[in-house]
């Protein structure tokens, strides 16, 4: 048992829930209900470029057709900008976080220069061009905010529930992360790691595709004194193809003329027993099946 367990599902409204998102959102209600614990919803607009207009009232919609509703007021990344400020103004405060003025045509050139190349589909190691001891900025406008990974510390080990043992050296993989970018968006990375610490989040139950996040935010949670939440990653829906079902590539919205039907289907990509029953009905099994294997 979790003491005094608080669990959350926080969806992007980039467009309806579909079938991977209701996985995650199933496994964290059940993991939270199976501890005896509060789960919370939790909209992610921080990035309003990419949210769709009543996508979240929609996917609130869907979520209370499935049974799955906040035990607390839902809450709004877009309403929470004055608390991300406080924690980018606190890492600045004690040397974690410079401006950047990098754009990705510099980054790109400054890896060729140094003979590094990035994979097609991979991220760009920011090569640290702008941290304060190699010159600052070089006389360009700051474009972002970036961390500053502890060259000694930035490897992280961390343990997931249902994947095991992890460690990644974040500054190799990654280097140094934006935290609010230059058009006034916060980074996911920054927002997500204070709205868990704000809301006392215990465990964090997400998709298996965000797993390589965690450690990125296990080194913010180091630098602003918070607390580490435990991990539980859930396996990924794929369509015919092998990809991921994300609302990138496309993936239908859920088809929820039959809440227990789509309940049943992500039940069965979290390896869980079938039943029968209303919803409330299933939902009361799965608990307990799956507080028998994950508690």
């Amino acid at each position: 048992m979790f003491p005094v367990y608080r669990g959350r599902f926080a969806p992007s409204p980039t467009g309806p829930l579909h079938a991977g998102s209701l996985v995650a959102a199933l496994a964290s209600w059940l993991d939270a209900r199976a501890h005896d614990g509060a789960w919370l919803v939790r909209i992610e607009d921080v990035d309003t470029p990419r949210c769709v207009p009543d996508a979240d009232r929609l996917i609130l919609k869907q979520l209370a057709d499935c049974g799955l509703q906040s035990d607390e007021p839902v809450v709004w990344q877009s309403h929470r900008g004055a608390l991300y400020q406080r924690a980018l103004d606190e890492l600045i405060e004690k040397g974690h976080a410079y401006p950047c003025g990098c754009s990705r045509k510099d980054i790109e050139a400054a890896l060729h220069s140094q003979g590094l190349k990035r994979e097609r589909h991979q991220m760009a190691v920011y090569p640290g061009t702008c941290r304060p001891e190699r010159g600052g900025l070089h006389g360009k406008p700051a474009r972002a905010w970036r961390f500053a990974c502890p060259g000694n510390s930035s490897h992280v080990i961390w343990h997931d529930r249902r994947l095991g043992a992890h460690q990644q050296d974040v500054s190799a993989v990654v280097g140094d992360f934006v935290l609010l970018r230059g058009d006034g968006v916060w980074a996911y990375q920054l927002a997500v790691v204070v709205d868990d610490a704000e809301q006392g989040i215990t465990c964090v139950v997400r998709g298996e595709d965000l797993a390589d996040n965690t450690p990125r935010q296990i080194l913010l949670q180091q630098a602003l004194a918070l607390p580490v939440p435990t991990y539980l990653h859930t396996p990924l829906v794929r369509d015919a193809q092998g990809e991921k079902l994300s609302k990138q590539t496309g993936a239908q919205a859920l088809d929820l003329s039959d809440p227990a039907a789509a309940l049943h289907e992500a039940a069965r990509c979290l390896n869980l027993p079938a039943a029968t029953g209303l919803v409330p009905e299933l939902l009361h099994h799965w608990v307990q099946a799956w507080g028998q294997r994950w508690r």
